[in-house]
């Protein structure tokens, strides 16, 4: 039985979170990257914080920059970029663990979180919520234009649930789709402020010692 590399307690199964100490555990990465500061100070600005975002560069083989707030710790990504550090630095699933799936986003489910729309760190217009393909429990906030922002601790999200067997999920439910039009929950501004569901949007198809370090 795995143990909770924080307080040694053993871990039960289809869980990453200790039930003693509360310490999220790592995800078994492929590989763990050094990454460093290139622009202490960029043009894009954080959409919580609103102050200059960081490029940093995390090294997956080659250069791979993205930003990050040096405050709040948010990420943001380019199109296309979660896809490249998600293949990177989690390998080798090959099976889906439907009640690993629920319970890692039991875990993180953080109900006092309040709704709310972020600006695009580029262009400043707001972006769309929507949920990041099937079951990962993570609404991410997208720039149809410029990319996806990811609030603190969202990426660890993403590997946990990519190592659980939640992208070969993804892949076999749009599989089944294929010959349909494919959409995912996109949560809109209603005349009276709360989210509504529209499901007419395309499908978004979409390191953690060291991950945890650099974006907690």
């Amino acid at each position: 039985m795995a143990k909770c590399i924080s307080c040694a307690a053993p871990l039960p199964a289809n869980t990453n979170k200790c039930l003693y100490c509360g310490t999220h555990n790592d995800v078994d990465l492929k590989s763990r990257h050094p990454y460093s500061i290139t622009l202490k100070q960029s043009e894009r600005l954080c959409p919580h914080c609103e102050i200059p975002l960081q490029t940093i560069d995390l090294n997956l083989n080659s250069v791979f920059l993205i930003e990050r707030c040096e405050n709040c710790f948010g990420l943001f990504f380019d199109p296309g970029e979660i896809d490249i550090l998600l293949e990177s630095t989690v390998s080798n699933v090959f099976a889906i663990n439907r009640q690993h799936l629920d319970t890692i986003n039991r875990d993180r489910y953080r109900a006092d979180k309040k709704v709310k729309y972020l600006k695009c760190p580029v262009c400043r217009v707001l972006m769309n919520r929507r949920v990041f393909a099937s079951r990962s429990g993570v609404v991410i906030d997208q720039c149809g234009s410029h990319g996806i922002w990811l609030d603190n601790g969202e990426i660890t999200h993403l590997m946990e649930w990519k190592k659980a067997g939640g992208q070969l999920l993804h892949e076999q439910i749009t599989g089944k789709r294929k010959n349909r039009s494919q959409t995912v929950h996109e949560y809109t501004a209603a005349p009276s402020g709360y989210p509504v569901i529209s499901p007419e949007i395309d499908l978004f198809e979409t390191v953690t010692s060291l991950i945890g370090r650099l974006f907690y």
